[in-house]
């Protein structure tokens, strides 16, 4: 079909120059969205809690999102969430252990059904927990059971982890209840170990996913349950004071232990 009049002559034409102005603004806060954003997370972020970091990310444009696969960030574990860590005293002598076993992210972009058990994990991504964030939102009026109403209350919790796809780069895959991170520490270090971890941001960089339990009359919560993930690749794990900030020992790729005097 031919242009109308107006369309034929405007088709050779430049965009008028407040257009222009505005796409070139556009593209201009693009760019330095993803500037700073990575200028942001190639420093250390140790002193930032997780759900700081996350929340930058997801301000960000699709673009600037983009733009951070392979940024450094840092994180602290947080050593209280589960039953991961371990540590035994032996005289001057402190031997730690986070066990990784079944740290595994079940979530639907995490899971391989084709698996083969013996040579791969059904789960492709494991985790490090980071920070449970609890927000109570007010309540209100409900009769669940009939003759009995009730205030029921509005609560969330936000629970962040580091989701990481090679922890296999650190140690051979084996059927080890006891597989993963491991320090020989001075006793001394024992009642200030903290565990933080160097990563580089991955494709999609961020994933959340959320669980919703309604109020009942046995329980009058309305309870909504957030997964955050940052989403990288693991780079190096530390044992830290976590009074000082000093680093006890390191543990790099290809190896799943470190030790200190």
């Amino acid at each position: 079909m031919g242009k109308s009049p107006a369309r034929a002559q405007n088709a050779g034409r430049a965009s008028p120059s407040w257009q222009r102005s505005s796409i070139d603004m556009f593209f201009l806060r693009q760019v330095f969205t993803a500037a700073a954003a990575a200028a942001f997370f190639s420093s250390a972020q140790a002193a930032e809690p997780a759900d700081r970091q996350f929340e930058a990310l997801a301000r960000l444009p699709e673009a600037g999102l983009r733009a951070l696969p392979g940024q450094v960030i840092e994180v602290d574990v947080d050593l209280a969430a589960g039953s991961g860590l371990g540590v035994e005293v032996t005289g001057e002598r402190a031997a730690v252990r986070y066990r990784m076993a079944f740290n595994q992210v079940a979530e639907g972009w995490s899971w391989q059904p084709q698996a083969d058990p013996a040579v791969d994990d059904y789960y492709r991504y494991k985790f490090l927990p980071l920070q449970s964030v609890a927000v109570e939102r007010g309540e209100y009026p409900h009769e669940d059971k009939i003759g009995s109403p009730q205030q029921m209350k509005v609560s969330w919790r936000y629970d962040y982890f580091l989701a990481f796809d090679n922890l296999y780069d650190f140690y051979p895959r084996n059927v080890d209840d006891d597989a993963g991170f491991s320090a020989d520490l001075p006793a001394a270090a024992a009642p200030h170990l903290g565990m933080r971890v160097r990563a580089r941001l991955a494709a999609p960089v961020i994933s959340e996913s959320t669980t919703f339990w309604k109020a009942t009359y046995a329980k009058p919560t309305d309870f909504t349950l957030k997964k955050r993930y940052l989403v990288a690749q693991l780079e190096e794990v530390y044992f830290i004071d976590t009074m000082s900030g000093r680093i006890h020992c390191r543990i790099p790729r290809g190896s799943a232990r470190c030790s200190a005097r």
